[in-house]
C-alpha cells in the first residue's frame, strides 16, 4: 500500500504490536476524521488485536491525512502497516510514492491506551511546555492526566521511586478542578472529567464539548445520553435518531467485532443447550453474610457462581477447553481462566478472569469489580480481555430465567445464569415451602462435548451452589 513519500516530513500512522505474539490485527474503524486536527493521547482509530478491541492513541501532534485507499473496518493488517499519517498546516502527503519503513529507533505515531510496554512512547504537552522534567508515569496516567487536566510535572509522585500513580492524578483533580476560558474570558470549572467512547463520539458529532456536560454515571463519567440531553435532544426525541434507527445502518468498531464472532461461533461449533434448577437459598444466605462481615467489595451473586464453576471444572476439565485448529487444549486445574459477559454501552464485552481456582473468594470479588468497570470505560487491555477457557454470561439481574447462550469461540463451553426467585416446592414430606431457585443454561460444542458430560458437570455445579460454604472451605 502506497502511501508516504520519502520528500514529506509526514509522520505515518501505522499499526501497533498489541501483544508480543501479535502479527496482525483487525482494523475496526478510524474515531477521527481526515483533516482533524491531532493532540498527543487523542484516540485515532480502534484495533482488535488478539481478540482484544483496543482504542489506539496519538503520540505525535498534527492534521490527520487519511489515504483514499486506505483501510476499512474489518480489514486485517500486518503489524507496521501503514494506514495515514500526520502532517503539519500546508504540508501534503504524497500517497502516489513507495512507502519508508520506520526504523525500529522511530518513535511510533499510535499506541494501545492502556499499553505498559517500553516499546510505546508518550509525551505530556503541559511538561514540554514548560521545559521542566516530568516524574515517571505510565502511558495510562498521563492519559487520565490529560482528561482531568492535571499538570504532571506538578505532581510529587507517591510511587516507587517517585513514580506518578492513578490516585495522585485523580487527588490533585479534585483538590484543584480543572478549569477552562469561556468565550468571554471567564474562568469556569470543567461539570464532568471523564466520558465513555460513545459519549465522546456523539459529543464530537454534535459539536458539544462533553467536558461542560454534566455526568450521571458512576463517579460523574458523562454518558451518551448526558450528551444528548444537552444537546436538547434524547434516543427517543431525537428526529435524526429516529431516521437512522428506522432506515439502513452498517456496522461498524465493536459492534462489527461482536458481529463478526457470534458469525464464527455459528459456523465453527455445534452448540448443543442443556438447563437445570438448583435450590439457591444457601446461595443467598452465603452472600447475606458477607454483607454482614462488612467485606468490600461485596462478592456478587457471579462471583461465587464463577469460583464454584471453577472447582467444577477440576473434575470435568473437558468443558475447560479451547479449540486450536483441529486440536483441543485442554488448561490445567491452575489455568482456569474465565470470561464474564459485561454489558457496556459499546455493546457486550468478555474481561477474563485470571486463575480463578487460585484466589480466594474476596481476591476475586475485587478482580472483577476492576475489570467490569474499566470494560465499561472501554480500557481492558489485551491480557484482559484474552486467554479465557470458558465464560459465563448472566442475564439473571435483568429479570431472565433461563436463556442460549453463544459459544466465545474457540472455546467450547459457556454457562447462562438467570435470576434467582423465590419459588414454592414440595418437599420429600409433601410439604410446601417457600425457596430461591436459580437457573443455569449450559451451551457445550457437541463437537468436543456430549450430552451426559455436560449433565454431569450441570449437576456438580448444582450440589456446589446447594452447598457452597463447604465447597468454599475445601478451597481455602
Amino acid at each position: 500500500m502506497s502511501l508516504i513519500g520519502q520528500n514529506t516530513m509526514a509522520v505515518s500512522i501505522t499499526i501497533p504490536r498489541l501483544g508480543w505474539s501479535m502479527e496482525e490485527g483487525k482494523f475496526a474503524g478510524w474515531l477521527k476524521r481526515d483533516g482533524d486536527t491531532i493532540r498527543p493521547g487523542d484516540v485515532l482509530f480502534e484495533l482488535e488485536g488478539e481478540k482484544a478491541l483496543q482504542e489506539i492513541e496519538s503520540v505525535d501532534a498534527g492534521i490527520l491525512r487519511i489515504p483514499p485507499n486506505g483501510p476499512q473496518p474489518g480489514d486485517v493488517l500486518k503489524v507496521g502497516a501503514v494506514i495515514g499519517c500526520l502532517v503539519q498546516p500546508g504540508e501534503t502527503p504524497d500517497w502516489s510514492a513507495p512507502v519508508v519503513a520506520p526504523t525500529e529507533a522511530a518513535p511510533p505515531t499510535a499506541q494501545a491506551a492502556d499499553s505498559k510496554s517500553p516499546a510505546f512512547i508518550d509525551t505530556d504537552p503541559a511538561a514540554e511546555s514548560s521545559h521542566k522534567e516530568v516524574p515517571s508515569a505510565s502511558p495510562s496516567v498521563r492519559r487520565l492526566a490529560r482528561e482531568l487536566g492535571v499538570q504532571l510535572h506538578k505532581l510529587p509522585g507517591s510511587g516507587r521511586a517517585g513514580r506518578i500513580t492513578e490516585h495522585d492524578v485523580r487527588m490533585a483533580s479534585q483538590t484543584k478542578p480543572a478549569a477552562t476560558h469561556s468565550a468571554k474570558g471567564e474562568v469556569t470549572a470543567h461539570m464532568a472529567t471523564v466520558a465513555t467512547p460513545r459519549a465522546r463520539k456523539a459529543a464530537q458529532r454534535l459539536g458539544i464539548d462533553w467536558r461542560q456536560v454534566r455526568g450521571t454515571g458512576r463517579n460523574g463519567r458523562v454518558r451518551e445520553r448526558d450528551v444528548l440531553a444537552a444537546a436538547g435532544s434524547s434516543p427517543a426525541t431525537n428526529s435524526k435518531t429516529q431516521v437512522q434507527a428506522s432506515g439502513r445502518k452498517s456496522l461498524s468498531g465493536r459492534r462489527r467485532v461482536i458481529a463478526d464472532r457470534l458469525m464464527q461461533s455459528r459456523n465453527r461449533t455445534v452448540p448443543v443447550t442443556l438447563f437445570m434448577r438448583a435450590d439457591a437459598s444457601n446461595l443467598v444466605s452465603l452472600r447475606q453474610q458477607f454483607k454482614v462481615s462488612g467485606i468490600d467489595p461485596v462478592p456478587a451473586f457471579h462471583d461465587i457462581v464463577i469460583k464454584l464453576a471453577s472447582e467444577c471444572l477440576t473434575r470435568h476439565p473437558a468443558l475447560a477447553a479451547v479449540w486450536e485448529g483441529d486440536d483441543l487444549i485442554v488448561a490445567g486445574a491452575g489455568e482456569h481462566h474465565i470470561g464474564l459477559a459485561v454489558d457496556s454501552d459499546e455493546g457486550l464485552i468478555v474481561p477474563v478472569l485470571r486463575d480463578v481456582r487460585s484466589c480466594t473468594l474476596p481476591e476475586l470479588a475485587k478482580a472483577s469489580s476492576k475489570l467490569i468497570e474499566r470494560a465499561r470505560a472501554g480500557r481492558l487491555g489485551a491480557m484482559e480481555s484474552s486467554g479465557a477457557v470458558f465464560t459465563m454470561s448472566s442475564l439473571g439481574g435483568l429479570g431472565i430465567d433461563s436463556f442460549t447462550p453463544v459459544i466465545n469461540y474457540p472455546e467450547v463451553a459457556i454457562l447462562g445464569v438467570g435470576a434467582i426467585r423465590k419459588t414454592p416446592v414440595v418437599t420429600d414430606d409433601d410439604r410446601i415451602v417457600v425457596s430461591h431457585e436459580i437457573t443455569f443454561s449450559l451451551t457445550v460444542d457437541h463437537r468436543a462435548i456430549d450430552g451426559a458430560p455436560a449433565a454431569r458437570f450441570l449437576q456438580d455445579l448444582k450440589r456446589a451452589v446447594e452447598n457452597p460454604a463447604a465447597i468454599l472451605l475445601s478451597t481455602t
